[in-house]
């Protein structure tokens, strides 16, 4: 009787080697065999922007870990390719050093290797995080040199504390019972915004304004196709550099969470699972204020 083992050899000749107690050979233990089944079964679990992500990461690691057995991988080699990765970008190494772990955990558990981790240990490199606020007048000076798809991204950003690629996703049909329901691509986190005040504003201008075609989405381009992150990240370094500020867009998100003036509102409009996250996230901005000494 047949047994089917695996679509993949490599996965094959493993199974069959533990099935007939025989020795494995080598080749079906390497870094590269394992990446190509994290992607088969763990990639469909992530988020599409995740998923680009690690694709680039992915690419470094296999250039350099692909030909090895994952117990051949030992911390020094960790520690050479942070350090040689890191000459040229510091933070992309951090995040490829934290896919190997992951890819090498799941190698733990489907059984290619009994060994340690080998990035346990192994220090990455020191991170920084955006203290950048924006201030009003900064905010309309960008404004005012912005396509208006750049300004309704802008605004619509700031009234929701939405990241940049939640924002773009707003569709029509996201609005419902007063409020517009967003699912965040990086947490999964579940809000709905109440559609009131100057949100409920710019939603009503977005949909009065004249269209030669129609889109499910918010934000839609002339020609009524959703605005891409392409051209978002374009039109607003356009209006950037017009108004001579030197703020990212995904600084908005750290100004809508400083500007409510209240942490328990910031924290749950950003979807942050812990008020001490979303404290960190406004002090790094904006400092902490204290009384004077007399």
């Amino acid at each position: 009787m047949w047994t089917k083992l695996s679509n993949d050899r490599a996965e094959a000749l493993r199974l069959w080697a533990q099935r007939e107690g025989v020795r494995e050979d080598e080749s079906t233990r390497l870094f590269s065999v394992i990446a190509r089944r994290y992607v088969r079964e763990v990639y469909p679990t992530k988020a599409v922007r995740t998923r680009l992500d690690n694709d680039k990461e992915l690419g470094h690691l296999l250039r350099v870990f692909g030909h090895m057995p994952i117990d051949a991988i030992a911390p020094m080699h960790i520690r050479e390719y942070l350090d040689i990765r890191g000459q040229v970008a510091k933070v992309r190494a951090n995040r490829e050093k934290a896919l190997f772990s992951h890819i090498f955990n799941k190698a733990r558990e489907w059984g290619y290797t009994a060994t340690q981790n080998p990035c346990q240990g192994v220090k990455g490199f020191k991170e920084t995080g955006r203290d950048r606020y924006i201030t009003d007048e900064e905010f309309a000076q960008v404004k005012a040199h912005a396509h208006y798809t750049v300004v309704d991204a802008m605004e619509l950003a700031l009234l929701t504390g939405q990241r940049p690629a939640d924002v773009l996703k707003f569709k029509r049909s996201d609005i419902r019972d007063g409020a517009l329901w967003i699912v965040q691509n990086k947490t999964g986190a579940r809000l709905g915004i109440e559609v009131t005040g100057e949100l409920a504003a710019v939603v009503f201008r977005i949909n009065a304004r004249p269209k030669l075609a129609i889109s499910p989405f918010l934000i839609q381009d002339e020609n009524g196709q959703p605005l891409t992150q392409g051209a978002l990240r374009s039109r607003f370094d356009k209006a950037r550099t017009a108004a001579k500020v030197d703020f990212q867009f995904r600084d908005i998100r750290g100004k809508a969470a400083t500007d409510t003036g209240n942490l328990a509102h910031s924290q749950k409009l950003l979807g942050h699972k812990n008020r001490d996250m979303t404290e960190h996230y406004v002090k790094s901005r904006m400092g902490e204020r204290v009384k004077p000494l007399r």
